[in-house]
């Protein structure tokens, strides 16, 4: 069970991971030593698995985006697979619904997204695919900060 210094550490490597753990540390208001300590029982947890710049997509000429619904007859988990290994593909997810599977993806041009569908499209076990173009980021998935239950927190009974 996590604890509520558990909880901080997260919240703050969602903010932000940048800095030493020094400087981390401080703003938290505990022993660099202690912070080391919580963030590698983290890592081991499985809950921290790595750490990465938050990239603005269309400053690097990311033009085009979509969320492409993908229907699929057949193997699911080796379409998923091959969509998952293709450049542009920012996420691939599994789920329930109408369609099998969603993917998030991410173009410079026109052509390169066209491409893109048409190798999807291609994949043996795709039936067919429904894209929706993306017009503007309202909120990306770095700006979620999970809430989490902690040790004497209120989901305890």
């Amino acid at each position: 069970m996590l604890d509520e210094l558990d909880k901080r550490i997260v919240e703050e490597l969602c903010i932000s991971s940048q800095g030493s753990y020094r400087q981390i540390a401080k703003r938290l208001g505990v022993h660099p030593t202690t912070l080391i300590q919580r963030v590698k029982s983290l890592e081991d947890l499985g809950i921290i698995r790595g750490y990465r710049a938050n990239v603005d997509y269309l400053k690097l000429g990311y033009e085009f985006m979509a969320l492409v619904h993908i229907y699929v007859e057949g193997d699911v988990l080796d379409v998923q697979g091959k969509i998952k290994a293709m450049d542009n593909v920012l996420a691939i997810f599994d789920v329930t619904g109408e369609c099998d599977s969603i993917a998030w993806v991410a173009c410079k041009s026109r052509n390169e997204f066209s491409e893109l569908i048409k190798r999807m499209v291609a994949i043996h076990g795709v039936k067919k695919t429904n894209t929706y173009v993306v017009l503007n980021l309202i909120k990306d998935p770095y700006q979620f900060i999970p809430e989490m239950n902690v040790i004497g927190g209120p989901s305890e009974g």
